[in-house]
């Protein structure tokens, strides 16, 4: 047999041997190498001049920084857009995004002055935080803008509820949901169904129970539940709260004894980071971190932050205040977004921006949620496997990413722990190991597996066909 060239390992081996020192000789051998990815970028970390939008130009420091200020001034609606862009925004854009408010948007305008300002306004058509969070009709698909199996409540949340507003979705670990608004919408949010203002395509749900009787059923179910350790107090935004009410009940968390674990969700903390730079909020928070140190749990903040451009200065300094006062962590849950952070040079660029300047540790990136209207967003579970092949070895393993899949009645898992792929019809099958809530009576739970779908458009054209033809409704689960 005769024998073949050797392999590249064997290669490899043979040229670093060549020239291999002997004996006790040692020298250096190796150094910087060419990258697919050049650490520093190049990206300024500065805080961007708000007064070359025509909207600000006569607004102070002390205005700008001013909580006050920026909520008064927060945009609701396209005038006002208009009015804080001038000439900078293209006639075009305003129609689109005049459009899709009328014909695709599932959350209702609202955008801070200091969210407005990480955008850039010599391209507005292309930056990526307006394509999430001011999106325009011609940025959605014109083909598939909704996959056929997109729901409301795509996570089955409200169906997870142990009582309004408390979700027991994980054998150890709740959400909490104190409220149903933000300082900021996000055209992906998740909980589209819930939070913000009606819009043509959606009527929203709201609480029935008033909020002060719902808090005490959400402390109350806690407290008869002791499995339960890890509180997650979201909403809406904890950033909407006032500092009073969130004080109060978060005090109140402190005082079960299972509870060990409580994380606060904001993506407040990025779009109005002035909020959490405020003498009478600094003061509560630090109270909530001196009572959790005491009784030895751990309080951390979970912030939302999709792209580098929106880690500025302000940003860093709401952070590092947060840390200062005994926060265990300032950690960030991104959203995957084609056309804003698709690419590993982007996600790379925003996990060294967020630890090098703001202390906020990568944690996850959530594939965007099968929400209406939301393809465009979406990426294919190979692609965010390759995203997640691309990014590694580049940050310390602790402040790595997880790319997560949050499976309609399963949860998160590790783009990598899908148990099957059906390429051609964009079908994923994933496992679990828990029962949620309304499983818990079902012997079958943690024997079937439960299906994710890729967006359509990224299949071949014999499984867009199968879509097409399918007429399927409702997710489902398969034995």
């Amino acid at each position: 047999m005769s024998e073949g060239p050797p392999g590249a390992l064997v290669q490899l081996y043979l040229m670093l041997s060549k020239d291999a020192p002997t004996g006790n000789e040692t020298r250096p051998r190796v150094g910087p190498a060419p990258q697919p990815y050049a650490y520093p970028s190049p990206r300024p970390f500065v805080e961007p001049d708000w007064t070359r939008l025509p909207g600000y130009r006569e607004v102070t420091v002390a205005e700008w920084e001013s909580a006050l200020w920026q909520r008064k001034n927060t945009v609701k609606n396209l005038k006002e857009l208009v009015e804080v862009f001038g000439p900078l925004i293209p006639e075009a854009l305003v129609r689109g995004i005049e459009r899709d408010q009328a014909e695709r948007a599932t959350m209702s305008i609202l955008v801070p002055p200091h969210m407005l300002n990480t955008m850039d306004e010599k391209d507005l058509w292309s930056d990526p935080v307006r394509r999430y969070m001011l999106p325009a009709f011609e940025d959605r698909r014109d083909d598939w803008h909704s996959h056929p199996l997109s729901q409301r409540d795509s996570l089955h949340e409200a169906d997870m509820w142990a009582v309004e507003g408390l979700t027991h979705r994980y054998p150890t670990k709740v959400l909490a949901e104190l409220l149903s608004t933000c300082p900021q919408y996000c055209g992906h949010c998740t909980r589209m169904d819930l939070v913000g203002n009606d819009v043509p395509q959606v009527e929203k749900h709201r609480f029935a129970i008033p909020q002060k009787e719902r808090y005490q059923q959400i402390l109350d179910y806690l407290r008869r539940t002791p499995s339960v350790r890890d509180v997650v107090v979201s909403g809406g935004d904890i950033a909407n709260a006032p500092i009073q009410v969130l004080e109060s009940f978060v005090s109140q968390l402190l005082d079960i004894e299972n509870i060990r674990d409580i994380r606060l969700a904001t993506k407040g903390l990025q779009g109005l980071p002035q909020h959490f730079l405020q003498d009478s909020v600094l003061q509560g928070l630090e109270r909530l971190a001196r009572k959790a140190r005491e009784r030895g749990v751990d309080i951390a903040v979970h912030t939302h932050v999709n792209h580098a451009q929106q880690v500025v200065p302000l940003l860093a300094r709401a952070s590092r205040k947060l840390l200062e006062l005994g926060f265990r962590d300032v950690r960030n849950q991104g959203v995957l977004l084609r056309g804003t952070n698709a690419t590993a040079t982007d996600l790379l660029d925003l996990c060294f921006a967020l630890l090098d300047h703001a202390k906020i540790m990568p944690y996850y990136f959530y594939m965007c949620d099968m929400i209406p209207n939301s393809e465009h967003w979406r990426m294919a579970v190979w692609e965010a496997q390759e995203l997640q092949h691309d990014i590694m070895g580049y940050l310390p393993g602790f402040a790595t990413p997880r790319i997560v899949c949050d499976v309609p009645y399963v949860g998160k898992r590790w783009v990598h722990q899908v148990q099957s792929y059906d390429r051609e019809r964009g079908i994923t099958h994933w496992t679990k190991n828990y029962r949620t809530g309304i499983e818990k009576d079902d012997p079958d739970a943690l024997l079937r597996t439960y299906e994710y779908y890729d967006p359509v458009y990224t299949l071949p054209e014999a499984g867009q066909r199968y879509w097409r033809e399918s007429g399927r409704s409702g997710i489902s689960h398969s034995s």
